[in-house]
């Protein structure tokens, strides 16, 4: 996390593609419910940092490729811990 926050600040494509995602985030959430006590924040450290990785994962999976890359990233480095099958019998 404190390599990607260092690497918005060194990469301007990357940052305005990170304040994107934000944008992305927030109209997502507003078309699902307004919610006035956290209008204008979105998780995960966004614009400025990377804080939680799980919500940008979460973000890149329910938004799909290209929308967030450091979630994109993130959950490119996940591995594939769901191959093994379920982790609850079922039967």
């Amino acid at each position: 996390m404190q390599e990607m926050t260092a690497r918005l600040a060194d990469d301007t494509d990357l940052a305005e593609s990170y304040a994107s995602a934000h944008d992305d985030y927030l109209a997502r959430r507003e078309r699902i419910a307004h919610v006035p006590e956290i209008a204008g924040v979105s998780a995960g450290g966004m614009p400025t940092r990377v804080k939680c990785l799980h919500v940008l994962v979460a973000h890149a999976l329910a938004a799909g490729p290209g929308v967030n890359a450091l979630g994109d990233e993130a959950l490119d480095a996940l591995p594939d811990w769901w191959a093994a099958g379920r982790c609850v019998d079922l039967r």
